[in-house]
C-alpha cells in the first residue's frame, strides 16, 4: 500500500501517544542496516483513523498546537494525498469520514494513524 509521503505536503504528528496500537508497536526492532530501516518505516501496513476529540488531554493539546500550525496549501496537499490512496479513503470511510476532516497525520512502523476532527 502506497500514500504518497511529502514531509513538505504533510503534517505529521510526531508523538508518543498511549494508544495500544502504538504501544504495541514500540518493541525492540531487529538489527537491520540504518537505510533498510528507513525504508522499512515508509511502507504502511495498517491505516486507523483517530477523532482527536478521542485523545487524552495531553495528546490533543500537542495534536492541536500541530495543527494549528498547518496552513490552508498543507491541507489541501495532505487531503489531496490521502485521496490518491484507495485504501486511506477505505479507512475514513469505514468510521463515516472523508478526507475532509483529516487534520494531521503519523506515520510509525508502519501504522498510518489519521487524525481527524468534525467542525
Amino acid at each position: 500500500m502506497r500514500i504518497r509521503i511529502s514531509t513538505a505536503s504533510i503534517i505529521v504528528a510526531a508523538l508518543s501517544l498511549g494508544t495500544p496500537a502504538w504501544a504495541q508497536t514500540q518493541g525492540t526492532q531487529p538489527n537491520t542496516p540504518p537505510q533498510a530501516q528507513s525504508d522499512e518505516s515508509n511502507v504502511i501496513r495498517t491505516i486507523q483513523v483517530v477523532d482527536v476529540k478521542e485523545l487524552k488531554p495531553e495528546v490533543r493539546s500537542r495534536v492541536e498546537a500541530v495543527i494549528a500550525k498547518a496552513t490552508d496549501d498543507d491541507l489541501k496537499n495532505l487531503r489531496g494525498s490521502i485521496d490518491a490512496s484507495k485504501e486511506a479513503v477505505s479507512a475514513l470511510k469505514a468510521k463515516g469520514m472523508s478526507s475532509a476532516q483529516v487534520v494531521a497525520v503519523n506515520l510509525s512502523n508502519g501504522i498510518l494513524t489519521l487524525f481527524t476532527k468534525v467542525a
